[in-house]
């Protein structure tokens, strides 16, 4: 056996037993019994850990050492090179951290997110605050244990979104905030679409055909995936031939299983187009994070959810042509709207509570009062028990709106009860580079705009296999980003675009 055979053999395994740990999550998060949550958590913690041994392993690092010698003569960005080069970080990362914690960590997951289903059930924040404030202990260790310069807040960001800092975030927020704050302004001065259609009666069973029906419309492959319903939508991937996504319907309440299907389906497209020879290495796993996936980034991963989401299902056109689609899905629902008026509904600016129904001009508002009140968490400027009442003093200073309840405040979202406190950042990030990569696509590719003015979506899904997915996680964030766009991340394409879409919903001179 050759030293790289033995080298991917090796680091296979350490995949196989990453996507059983993702098996059993998504298994958590969909159909299992509630009273299962403690002995999931540590039959997971038991995987985390058999995974952190083999990563560990001195057997490992000779592995590592024979392949490196094997691959020397190779480009420093071939997929060789950079396989090597990750798996040796991510050894030096996890030597770094207790194995208990680690173990702990994984364990916690799995009770904390069935206590957080109960309480955000119960709208009932106190119920959540023992398991809050361990997750909150623990990633402060965690993240000593990672080390930082300045605050303990970089060290959990270099696991989602490499090279951003609280000082780079607090500068991309600076920029978006003034750029985003007379857009808001001249929002609230203009006439307000209808949009009273969005909640009328939606039967579950024909949201979920209807849902179907888009996944596969934009390109979601069912053959090699499924979508399913669950409390907080996700994706997952057990390997590119395997992806699940999840979704969820309010029968009230039209908005949240469209463009959450669509978000949904966009993480799904990307996993589903990692080049195949990734498959069981590291450039499909997340040695850092312990995640089997082929995204570069959390931000990057984002940046196809919000492209397929918004750019493409909040689009003029792309109404024009499923509106009737939609209006047979739901008989009777929309007799008194034409699709015109349904895309402009659907693009209100509204400010509300839950940042997964939030409209593109005040989504980042909620990403940028998480990510000020996880670092103020991880600083200790902020307990848990002030928790509520800090989130409500930032919607109401953001978005002057009154929380009624912690269901659709602090306990909206799944993220701390799956320890994923640094996470929300990219969401923001995803944003800015979806429009980034839109903006080159119409500039360079004129071709892929005028097909999807047709209905015709495969030649987006080509070109975003060619220039994003199929790279796995070979390349950096700004490196696929340079590669693609010819520049790192900006947020002026983003802006421009908010500038357009209030232009052309609102009609407000000026915004465009």
């Amino acid at each position: 056996m050759s030293a790289w055979t033995a080298f991917q053999d090796r680091m296979g395994a350490i995949n196989d037993v990453l996507n059983a740990v993702s098996v059993l999550q998504w298994d958590q998060r969909t159909m299992m019994p509630a009273a299962g949550a403690a002995t999931r958590g540590k039959q997971i913690a038991t995987l985390v850990g058999v995974a952190r041994d083999m990563l560990l392993a001195d057997e490992t690092r000779r592995l590592v050492d024979d392949a490196e010698s094997a691959a020397a003569l190779e480009a420093e960005d071939s997929p060789a090179r950079r396989a090597i080069a990750q798996t040796r970080a991510a050894i030096a990362f996890h030597a770094r951290i207790p194995a208990a914690l680690q173990m702990r960590r994984a364990e916690l997951k799995s009770v904390a997110n069935a206590a957080w289903i109960q309480a955000r059930a119960g709208s009932d924040f106190a119920a959540f605050v023992p398991h809050l404030r361990e997750v909150v202990a623990l990633t402060r260790a965690y993240a000593d244990a990672i080390g930082y310069e300045h605050h303990p807040y970089d060290a959990l960001l270099s696991i989602y979104e490499p090279g951003e800092t609280v000082a780079t975030l607090q500068a991309l927020f600076g920029t978006l905030r003034a750029g985003i704050a007379p857009l808001l302004a001249a929002v609230r001065a203009a006439p307000e679409p209808r949009a009273d259609f969005l909640e009328r009666e939606f039967p579950k069973a024909h949201q979920a055909d209807f849902a179907l029906a888009l996944a596969r419309m934009v390109g979601f492959d069912t053959a090699r995936g499924r979508l399913d319903e669950t409390v907080h939508p996700f994706e997952v991937s057990f390997t590119r031939e395997d992806v699940r996504i999840t979704t969820r319907y309010n029968p009230d309440f039209l908005n949240a299983s469209l463009f959450g299907t669509l978000h949904e389906a966009g993480h799904g497209i990307y996993e589903q187009g990692v080049d195949p020879a990734h498959t069981r290495t590291p450039l499909a796993t997340d040695l850092v994070g312990y995640y089997a996936v082929g995204g570069t980034s959390f931000g990057m991963h984002e940046s196809q959810s919000r492209l397929y989401e918004n750019h493409l299902g909040r689009s003029s056109a792309f109404w024009r042509l499923n509106f009737e689609a939609l209006r047979a899905a739901f008989p009777g629902r929309f007799d008194d709207v034409d699709a015109g008026s349904f895309y402009r509904a659907v693009n209100r600016v509204r400010p509300g509570f839950i940042r997964i129904e939030a409209d593109e001009l005040t989504y980042d508002m909620h990403i940028m009062l998480r990510v000020d009140i996880e670092s103020a968490l991880l600083d200790g400027s902020l307990d848990v028990a002030g928790l509520p009442d800090a989130w409500n003093a930032a919607i109401r200073r953001d978005l002057g709106l009154e929380v009624p309840d912690d269901r659709r405040g602090v306990l909206q979202d799944v993220h701390w009860s799956n320890c994923m406190v640094g996470s929300f950042c990219t969401y923001t990030i995803g944003n800015v580079i979806a429009a980034q990569l839109m903006d080159t696509i119409r500039r360079t590719r004129p071709e892929i705009p005028a097909a999807l003015d047709t209905g015709d979506y495969a030649p987006l899904k080509s070109y975003l296999n060619a220039a994003i997915h199929r790279h796995g996680r070979r390349f950096t964030r700004d490196e696929l980003l340079v590669r693609t766009t010819g520049r790192r991340l900006d947020p002026a394409p983003y802006l421009a675009y908010l500038r357009a879409k209030v232009a052309d919903v609102y009609g407000v001179a000026g915004a465009a």
